[in-house]
């Protein structure tokens, strides 16, 4: 339930406007004094502000600079002043709307709900999902640098975590041990390859059911390793 901030002086308007917005669904808070609205705004989770230009204590146009200066969410300015140029001064500071009084409540609720679905996409579409390995039972989110094994989170050193992702990106191919070496530690091995055993050993530990018979990273002898999918 999105939740809505109202911070407005006249308490019929703001009764009236709170009783439209419940009746569509939305958790609304009145407020009646600029700045505690202001206080309240900048402390609270709301996903949306119904702001009066003219209030007791703060005007609109401070809370309104005050509000984007902190936070991104939709401010919906409404004021008996019908000029222009308070039009563009509540645009210019922020405000993604200006509604002149008196207005009817069903566009007040019209305009909330479309600036609450914009606000969503463009939150939305700003998002970026975690890049995320999943075979069989095995979950490596690359972003958070997390490894889950059937739902239990277990600990790997950053080069464990790095060869690991390595394997289960490129399954089903064998990788000899100079080519793991040159890939997860960026250079030419110069007889070091055992470091490469090692890791693949502790890996083992954790990520098998039995290390002794891998089901995951499988041992081609003679040859490296494979990641089975």
């Amino acid at each position: 339930m999105s939740k809505i901030l109202i911070i407005e002086d006249e308490e019929a308007i703001a009764d009236l406007e709170k009783d439209y917005l419940e009746l569509s669904g939305f958790d609304v808070t009145i407020c009646n004094s600029g700045d505690v609205g202001l206080k309240m705004a900048l402390t609270n989770e709301f996903d949306l502000v119904v702001l009066d230009l003219m209030l007791p204590g703060m005007d609109g146009f401070e809370i309104c600079r005050q509000i984007r200066e902190e936070k991104n969410i939709p401010i919906l300015m409404v004021s008996a002043k019908k000029d222009d140029i308070d039009k563009i001064r509540g645009l210019g500071l922020g405000a993604d709307d200006y509604m002149t009084k008196p207005f009817s409540p069903s566009e007040l609720v019209a305009r909330v709900k479309a600036h609450l679905a914009r606000y969503q996409r463009l939150v939305s579409s700003g998002k970026k999902q975690n890049d995320i390995v999943e075979i069989r039972g095995i979950r490596i989110d690359k972003t958070a640098r997390r490894v889950t094994i059937d739902g239990e989170e277990r600990a790997f050193t950053g080069k464990e975590f790095d060869l690991l992702t390595f394997l289960a990106e490129n399954p089903n191919r064998v990788y000899t041990k100079e080519e793991l070496f040159r890939e997860i530690w960026e250079m030419d091995s110069i007889g070091d390859i055992a470091t490469v055993t090692v890791h693949i050993k502790k890996i083992r530990e954790k990520i098998e059911y039995d290390s002794a018979k891998p089901q995951y990273i499988e041992t081609i002898w003679g040859v490296g390793y494979r990641f089975r999918i």
